[in-house]
């Protein structure tokens, strides 16, 4: 149980299950192997992650973090010695998905560590906060299929998608994205407040934290129903929009009486095993998803 709240593995197991997904869904293609390429990018920047929010950690409760502070030095040798070796070996096989995957960790490393102007990080900055965690999921999920794969009219996509289907599920994406960041920051407020972080609910409080949580669902919603009317979007995609749905049910829920971790974590797991589900129901060929 520690090794997996460490490493955030239900974070790491919803964006490997992303990848795989829409690499299926765009493409036709199992990718098991770019897949678990993504499951070890933010399993690294997850782990990284912890050392750097010891103090937020902490104060929030979120368990593992004793441990983390422990052996702080091991996680950083381990973490970094992993990442550079990892690099190498993917560039070997695989060089047109090294420009992303450096895209990713910097992205990454500057969430985390402090080298912006004023020695503050990503994490700190209001708006930017979430919109580098949400573009971190764009880049794995639809950049990496992207970059193996191609992109454009006439290349291999499969029946019924076009580069404004891409455009318009990676912009339902980011926005559904964007509202798991905002749950999770209201698990996170006391510790953020303390730290300096200026997230939606440590600024505008709980009902404005909702409020944009209700927006951004409502709009990832919309994305997708105005796709799949104006037939950009096929029904196997438009499908996905039960998603937010159930997330605004299971939130609103989880809000009256306190969002815990354990809360963020039943979450996360129950949108990678909607995403499990989804991929199975399409490899049994039952209809209204298989392609």
């Amino acid at each position: 149980m520690r090794v997996a709240s460490i490493g955030r593995l239900h974070i790491v197991a919803i964006a490997a299950l992303g990848t795989f997904t829409f690499a299926w869904l765009l493409y036709g293609r199992h990718a098991w192997a770019l897949s678990l390429v993504c499951a070890l990018d933010w399993f690294l920047v997850n782990l990284l992650n912890r050392v750097v929010d010891l103090k937020e950690d902490a104060a929030n409760g979120i368990p593992g973090t004793e441990l983390v502070a422990r052996h702080k030095r091991a996680v950083l040798a381990v973490g970094f010695g992993t990442l550079g070796a990892s690099l190498v070996l993917v560039h070997l096989f695989v060089p047109q998905l090294t420009p992303w995957r450096l895209g990713y960790h910097a992205l990454g490393f500057s969430y985390n560590w402090a080298v912006l102007p004023g020695r503050r990080r990503i994490k700190q900055l209001y708006f930017w906060k979430n919109t580098a965690s949400a573009t971190g999921f764009l880049l794995t999920l639809f950049a990496y299929p992207i970059a193996v794969y191609g992109l454009g009219e006439g290349l291999p996509f499969v029946r019924g998608v076009s580069v404004a289907t891409v455009v318009v599920t990676m912009a339902f994406f980011f926005l559904f994205e964007l509202s798991y960041e905002v749950v999770y920051d209201l698990r996170d407020a006391p510790g953020d407040a303390a730290a300096s972080v200026r997230t939606y609910p440590v600024v505008h409080g709980e009902r404005g934290a909702m409020r944009i949580i209700d927006a951004l669902l409502l709009v990832s919603s919309a994305a997708l129903v105005g796709g799949f009317a104006a037939g950009v979007v096929p029904w196997r995609i438009a499908v996905m929009v039960a998603a937010p749905l159930l997330q605004a049910v299971i939130y609103k829920r989880a809000v009256r009486r306190g969002v815990t971790s354990s809360d963020c974590v039943r979450l996360t797991w129950l949108g990678a095993g909607l995403l499990l589900a989804y991929n199975l129901w399409g490899a049994a060929g039952l209809p209204g998803v298989a392609a």
